[in-house]
């Protein structure tokens, strides 16, 4: 029954004899501010079922934000399901937008198809549910850096993750492969660092496939992007990598750079690639302009900055570095990656945004950023003890890159260890050993897809499902039991099979 396959798991379920049938009768009761939940659930189920879903004052489906309930959160709803009635209620918008998802799940599944299902009743099982998330961070990283995916497949993206209550989308935008968001003031960032000569074919850089890669978003489709996201409860936090991984700005723009005299291209390996950003003024009103743009077009409350990964090599041969360490005071050149994001982690919050770094060790980023901690479990809890929140994003449980078994059919990926999707169910995002002021610092948890060897959609949701499943169910509902979420997820995968979703079975 459809109560046992929900993904992820509510927090309470009461079970009612009967179900609600949807028809050509059923009409839409829609409080004020409740709207945007009445749009998506019409949008949602108007191309399997054909149900319009109109307005009426005695309509029997009723979506109404109610601020007295107070206990669920910004994104927690109740949802109460009778033979002749649905009541959808949440104290914010978001909680509505979470329980129009539920209903999608409850009916059949063939109501997330994306052509008309004739003769299928559309009813949904009487219920009583109260929910909201453990965690307020449920996020997914997709580079699109590495490889260009075109900004449709990104809203298919979108719609994949707000089906599984996962509120924040990562998009990694800029690295040494790849820029792929156009900035005003600095056109070559798109024109020549969005495209890339060739492509490595593996990990050592000895071979490569000969093509062109290129490919950049317009400001309007990356402003569509984030409406579309809003829409369904996703909020887009972009990432400009920085003062490492910029390899593609610096081929566009070589003063930036440490050496302004050389030419680069835009870098067709993977791996770490040691040309950093410059130190000297001009540096720093380019990383601001950029991030001007950035906000104009991201109202996310955070910007990802990257920050991780930045070689030495350059600011220990460079005067202009040696002349920062000493005008500044640092102990070295080491010193100038805390200096560097330290200044625009300041640009960001004077701007009301909050920086986000990826931590090499959990105390090194300035303290006014969060942390996405992704080496060592222990890193996030040194953050979260130092008084910093954190996103828990250990690669051997949330990097969807690496292989999901051992099996010699798996497709080409990162290598490395099997990241299984028991390794994903089971990873705890509150480290043992947290102390409760701490535990409140751990925002919650998301996947990485870094896209060396994931190049199409098809690889992409392959990597992605079912292990993104099993995050969803980790940062919304807690911890629960392997087999019970097994049980449920073997009927889910019928859901993503409706939308065509090229998962691992």
């Amino acid at each position: 029954m459809p109560l046992a396959t929900l993904v992820p798991r509510p927090t309470t379920i009461r079970t009612r004899p009967g179900h609600f049938t949807f028809d050509l009768d059923t009409r839409l009761r829609v409080s004020e501010g409740a709207e945007p939940a009445a749009r998506l659930l019409r949008s949602l189920l108007s191309p399997a079922t054909g149900l319009p879903l109109r307005h009426a004052e005695d309509g029997t489906v009723v979506l109404a934000l109610d601020p007295a309930l107070t206990g669920l959160g910004s994104e927690g709803y109740g949802l109460t399901i009778g033979p002749q009635s649905v009541l959808l209620r949440a104290a914010h918008i978001g909680g509505l937008l979470h329980g129009v998802q539920t209903i999608r799940q409850l009916l059949p599944v063939r109501a997330l198809a994306p052509t008309p299902q004739p003769g299928v009743h559309w009813s949904v099982p009487c219920t009583e549910i109260t929910d909201a998330p453990r965690h307020p961070w449920r996020g997914a990283m997709l580079d699109v850096a590495r490889h260009f995916q075109p900004v449709a497949y990104l809203r298919r993206y979108v719609d994949l993750l707000a089906l599984h209550k996962i509120n924040v989308f990562h998009l990694h935008l800029t690295d040494d492969q790849g820029w792929r968001m156009p900035v005003a003031a600095y056109p070559k960032l798109t024109e020549i660092g969005g495209h890339r000569a060739q492509s490595a074919t593996d990990a050592t850089g000895d071979r490569y496939d000969g093509t062109e890669h290129a490919g950049s978003y317009t400001r309007a489709e990356l402003t569509a992007l984030v409406e579309y996201a809003a829409a369904r409860g996703v909020t887009v936090m972009p990432e400009i990598e920085m003062p490492g991984h910029v390899r593609a700005a610096l081929a566009a723009y070589p003063h930036l750079g440490n050496d302004p005299g050389r030419t680069l291209e835009v870098w067709p390996r993977w791996g770490v690639c040691d040309t950093v950003l410059g130190v000297h003024e001009d540096v720093l009103d380019f990383c601001r302009t950029v991030l001007e743009e950035v906000m104009d077009v991201f109202p996310s409350p955070y910007v990802h900055i990257g920050g991780d990964e930045c070689p030495l090599t350059e600011w220990e041969h460079s005067p202009d570095a040696t002349a920062r360490v000493r005008a500044e005071g640092l102990s070295g050149p080491a010193a100038l990656r805390g200096w560097f994001l330290g200044r625009v982690g300041k640009f960001l919050t004077g701007n009301g945004r909050r920086p986000v770094g990826w931590a090499e060790t959990g105390t090194e980023l300035p303290e006014d950023f969060v942390v996405m901690a992704w080496r060592d479990p222990t890193h996030a809890l040194a953050a979260a003890h130092r008084g910093q929140d954190v996103v828990n994003a250990h690669y051997r449980a949330t990097y969807l890159d690496y292989p999901q078994s051992a099996d010699r059919q798996e497709p080409r990926t990162q290598s490395g260890a099997v990241v299984s999707l028991r390794d994903v169910h089971g990873d705890d995002t509150i480290p043992a050993g947290t102390s409760e002021d701490a535990a409140a610092r751990v925002l919650g948890t998301q996947t990485q897809l870094w896209t060396e060897y994931a190049a199409t959609p098809e690889r992409l949701e392959y990597l992605t499902f079912p292990r993104l499943c099993a995050l969803a169910e980790r940062g919304w509902s807690g911890p629960t039991a392997w087999e019970d979420f097994r049980s449920r997820l073997r009927r889910h995968t019928a859901r993503l099979d409706a939308l065509e979703v090229r998962h691992r079975s």
